[in-house]
């Protein structure tokens, strides 16, 4: 178990890391075909095409993103991996909004069958800081 810990808090961080490259090609290799995001801020559901749209537009950019890894729960039920995390995040919105904010989140993954994991919803609330 703690091997696949490790893989769930570095694609964690592999995820974190892409929105702020904006790296548009991990992302879409990082997240499963139906995944949802609720937005940290307002709670906007969103699915995988907006998010790489957007992304991939700059039109939603996160300039910074802290992690905590070393505070994170990672529990597996069967072929699912659910990490509750907390980060310090900046970003910009669509409108042109700037955003910052403490979370805690909570990703949930599911294994594949050829044994990788893809993200397949992600939550955050927001906490202060």
């Amino acid at each position: 178990m703690s091997t696949h810990r490790a893989t769930l808090l570095e694609l964690d961080q592999s995820f974190f890391d892409a929105l702020v490259a904006n790296d548009h090609d991990r992302l879409k290799e990082l997240l499963a075909d139906d995944f949802v995001l609720v937005g940290v801020e307002d709670g906007t559901v969103a699915g995988k095409d907006l998010l790489l749209g957007l992304v991939a537009s700059g039109s939603l950019s996160f300039p910074r993103i802290d992690s905590f890894p070393d505070e994170a729960i990672v529990r597996f039920v069967g072929d699912v991996g659910i990490v509750v995390g907390r980060t310090g995040m900046n970003f910009t919105n669509p409108d042109g909004g700037t955003f910052s904010a403490g979370s805690r989140y909570t990703h949930v993954y599911a294994a594949g069958a050829d044994g990788g994991w893809r993200l397949v919803s992600a939550q955050g609330t927001a906490i202060k800081m």
